[in-house]
């Protein structure tokens, strides 16, 4: 029903910054929160970082609080995630998800989660 397309991957150096965006499509209607995962090789998906539609609430793990900032355009259906002080261990392939109920208790499980992107390579150089 809803289609996510991420884009803004790539190569940087320790330090650095990118910004990661996703686009929705479909039945966005039914989406109440956005989220960024992310997959390391020999690592298990983990979140990043989450964003209501409805009030932009947002939350963080703790391993990129601080450094990474999620925002929505909700006239545009599209997601951010900018992200500072990149460091080698932020290395993964990130994927962009999509849930329509907001449960706090579960905004950092990847299962609860409808839709998903196709992910977008992110790599940090020490």
């Amino acid at each position: 029903q809803v289609q996510l397309d991420e884009s803004g991957g790539g190569s940087v150096q320790a330090g650095g910054s990118l910004r990661l965006s996703c686009a929705a499509s479909g039945r966005t209607i039914s989406t109440s929160a956005m989220a960024w995962f992310r997959h390391a090789p020999g690592k298990q998906r983990e979140f990043a970082a989450a964003v209501t539609w409805i009030g932009g609430g947002t939350y963080y793990a703790d391993s990129v609080k601080g450094r990474f900032t999620i925002s929505r355009d909700n006239a545009k259906n599209t997601v951010y995630l900018q992200m500072n002080s990149l460091k080698p261990e932020d290395t993964a392939v990130y994927y962009c998800a999509g849930r329509r109920t907001i449960v706090i208790a579960t905004m950092r499980s990847p299962g609860e989660y409808d839709y998903w992107g196709q992910g977008t390579q992110v790599t940090v150089s020490s």
